[in-house]
């Protein structure tokens, strides 16, 4: 699970309430009617703007947002430096061994491709259309999430315009004017709530997800041509290393020493 994600909800979540306590009662701020409005309206809303496909496939979405991703393009460097050392050295065929113990399934279609001789243009343009998709399904299910927030606030506003409405109706009736204006401002807090702690959070986390899986598959690409094309490994890490962050470049000079000296002492033990 990802730890920044659940602290954000949870604590988001535990001050409003803890804020709510000290003030008053919780029952103050529950109303079915307002949750009604805002819930069914925004879901209502939703599945007007958005396909049914795309609603039910958008929990396959979701899940990244609340998932660990171990996000170290310089691991993946490693990785695709080593295939390219052994490339080097036993040709590409030899290659066949990497992607049986590969767990990126995108690395192992980019290298199998290279290993069977598929044409380096057609390698990209194969790759590169996968990762048009990713994006585009990233896309939608950040977009739903978007809207939700977006929308969220304003049926928050109609469940306040009903509440003046009954209220104004019942003007006369002091007993009525409680509830009409209960109605009116629990509505709004339910929507600004829903749109602001959940749905915009989540779907801004999507984005940042889709955006560094496709930086990762970029890293992949270049990579995999690079190894076909047979450039020499230090030049392909350099040129990998280009995608990075400082300390990210950082750590993969850590790796590869912390590599180096694995090595040093595997030989002496021999």
């Amino acid at each position: 699970m990802d730890i920044a994600t659940i602290i954000g909800v949870i604590s988001g979540i535990v001050l409003i309430l803890w804020a709510i306590i000290t003030k008053g009662s919780l029952l103050t701020f529950w109303d079915f009617s307002s949750l009604l409005i805002v819930v069914g309206g925004v879901m209502s809303a939703t599945l007007i703007h958005f396909s049914l496909d795309q609603v039910l496939g958008v929990m396959k979405v979701l899940k990244n947002a609340f998932k660990q991703h171990d996000f170290e393009p310089s691991l993946l460097i490693n990785r695709i430096v080593r295939m390219a050392e052994k490339a080097r050295r036993e040709g590409l065929l030899s290659l066949d061994y990497e992607i049986d113990q590969e767990s990126d399934p995108f690395l192992v279609k980019g290298v199998q491709m290279v290993v069977d001789g598929t044409d380096p243009d057609v390698v990209r343009r194969v790759m590169e259309t996968d990762i048009i998709m990713i994006e585009e399904r990233h896309r939608i299910g950040a977009s739903i999430f978007t809207f939700m927030g977006a929308s969220a606030p304003a049926f928050g506003m109609l469940g306040t315009l009903i509440g003046l409405i009954l209220m104004l109706k019942d003007i006369n009736d002091p007993g009525k004017l409680g509830p009409g204006m209960a109605l009116a401002l629990i509505t709004t807090f339910y929507g600004a709530l829903l749109g602001n702690l959940v749905c915009l959070p989540i779907a801004g986390k999507l984005k940042l997800r889709s955006k560094e899986e496709v930086l990762l598959k970029d890293i992949i690409i270049e990579g995999v041509l690079a190894i076909q094309a047979g450039e020499n490994p230090r030049i392909i890490e350099e040129k990998l290393k280009s995608y990075l962050y400082p300390k990210q470049k950082a750590l993969l000079e850590e790796n590869k020493r912390l590599e180096i000296e694995e090595r040093r002492r595997g030989f002496s033990h021999e």
